[in-house]
């Protein structure tokens, strides 16, 4: 569940600027021309510098293929998670995250339970706290939840360069686990990162079940996805 506040750092790319040129001397007739030539030549090229459009580049891709994220889940993930599968997508899409990160955060924080609470106050199908959600916000819509929780699941990737598995560590402990050593972290954030970072390697490696869930779901979620699955109405 995602914890503590946390400063975002943003970054500004900075640009020499360019020489003057410092040359002396007259320039004769036969040079004007060309030079002209030149000069109208720089400043085409400028101007066609100036209007190219500067392409997006998102802040965490999974290798240096823009399209790599994938567009659909992984077939791993508990039924009352797949039941969220469009929706997932949909909010992965809009944060620019992989939507099986999404499902691997959705899975161990509620298994899909849009009502699911914690002894600590987390709420919904993302486990939230409290304190990230707006006064005139409703915590368990499911569209509310997926952005609170996926903003902060976003600046957990961006402290954390993009890594997944400290993403995972961040957003469970609070952001400033990921710069801490791991010998620090809770027993919880280990056992999160435990099963989260196996489950999403599985989810994006194109098996057909993963180990790792299972052993969660069997220690873990089974009260969990229970829940969710009456809550959501499955057969």
């Amino acid at each position: 569940m995602p914890r503590a506040r946390s400063k975002k750092t943003y970054w500004h790319d900075t640009q020499a600027a360019p020489q003057e040129y410092t040359g002396s001397g007259c320039l004769s007739g036969f040079m004007i021309v060309p030079l002209a030539v030149i000069t109208v030549s720089l400043l085409l090229a400028t101007l066609a510098w100036k209007t190219e459009p500067i392409p997006y580049a998102a802040p965490f891709q999974l290798d240096e293929t823009p399209d790599a994220a994938p567009k659909s889940l992984s077939p791993i993930f508990r039924e009352e998670v797949l039941y969220w599968a469009d929706s997932i997508v949909r909010w992965a899409s809009a944060s620019n995250l992989d939507p099986n990160l999404v499902a691997t955060i959705m899975q161990i924080e509620s298994c899909g339970d849009p009502r699911a609470t914690s002894s600590a106050g987390a709420m919904g199908l993302f486990q939230v706290m409290p304190f990230h959600f707006h006064t005139s916000d409703s915590p368990y819509n499911p569209e509310t939840n997926a952005a609170r929780g996926l903003a902060y699941l976003v600046r957990s990737l961006d402290a954390a360069n993009g890594d997944a598995r400290l993403a995972m560590a961040g957003y469970n402990g609070g952001i400033s686990v990921i710069q801490r050593g791991e010998w620090t972290w809770s027993a919880q954030t280990k056992r999160y990162v435990q099963y989260g970072a196996p489950i999403y390697s599985d989810a994006i490696s194109g098996v057909s079940s993963s180990s790792a869930l299972n052993e969660w779901y069997s220690k873990y979620g089974v009260s969990l996805c229970r829940q969710a699955h009456q809550r959501l109405g499955l057969p």
